[in-house]
């Protein structure tokens, strides 16, 4: 059964930077779909970053440029390197995986795997 433990998140100004890390437990030799998600308190949970069984990185619009997603080479964490932060980046950040045989869910509630949480929190 895989596990996911998100660290790394906190408050920080406007500009300043963060990165939040995720631990895997529990994989074996399966391939994995890889992803950070965020939700606010007020707006609905996005897909900010992926990375496909395959090793394509995608991002969201609002993360291209400023957020990187990356690996160990074990696979046993995934990164989350988050630059010129805003207040709009404000949200619970989660970590998540799913099985992978080429490609990875369309739906997030199709995700396998989820971690519990960051918070990051940033202040004008």
């Amino acid at each position: 059964q895989v596990q996911l433990v998100e660290s790394g998140g906190g408050s920080v100004q406007t500009g300043g930077s963060l990165r939040l890390s995720c631990l895997v437990s529990g994989y074996t030799d399966s391939a994995l779909c890889m992803a950070w998600f965020r939700q606010g308190t007020e707006t609905e949970r996005e897909r900010v970053a992926m990375i496909e069984g395959d090793g394509d990185i995608l991002y969201h619009a609002s993360a291209k440029g400023r957020f990187t997603i990356s690996q160990d080479n074990a696979r046993n964490t995934l990164y989350l390197e988050m630059n010129d932060l805003k207040p709009e980046d404000t949200a619970m950040y989660y970590c998540a995986a799913d099985l992978s045989d080429g490609y990875c869910p369309v739906d997030n509630d199709d995700w396998a795997y989820w971690g519990q949480g960051t918070q990051v929190t940033v202040s004008s």
